[in-house]
């Protein structure tokens, strides 16, 4: 298993979740690990993303402020902390490693990724 993702669960609105995204072989070769997550029904969207060696990282606009994604190096670890969440943050959330955008690889389109974990499900109660 290249990426597993986990920390998903049910969480009233206004909670948080952080959760973890656990790189192996060449998915923690790749330059970064990207947070998409899908709502059925809808396309896939970005979340966010960071570099391993510089921990540099883009957000959606729509969450910044609310989201947070960090990585331990050393633990081979990306996190995505979610706060304020809301019902309409109910999805499935997969981690994705590709290119870092600094190689002029776009970020938000999920076809850039090349490895993608099974995802987890966030479900989020009003």
């Amino acid at each position: 298993v290249q990426l597993q993702a986990s920390g998903g669960g049910l969480v009233q609105a206004g909670g948080s979740l952080r959760l973890s995204c656990a790189a192996s072989g060449r998915a923690r070769r790749a330059d970064a690990i990207g947070w998409f997550r899908q709502a059925p029904g809808k396309e896939r969207e970005f979340v966010a993303a960071i570099t391993w060696n510089f921990g540099n990282t883009r957000y959606a606009e729509s969450l910044k402020g609310r989201f947070t994604i960090s990585r331990d190096n050393g633990k081979n670890m990306v996190y995505l902390q979610m706060n304020s969440l809301k019902p309409e943050d109910t999805a499935i959330y997969y981690c994705a490693a590709g290119p870092s955008w600094y190689s002029g690889s776009n970020y938000r389109d999920p076809t850039r990724y090349d490895y993608w974990g099974q995802g987890t499900q966030v479900t989020v109660s009003s």
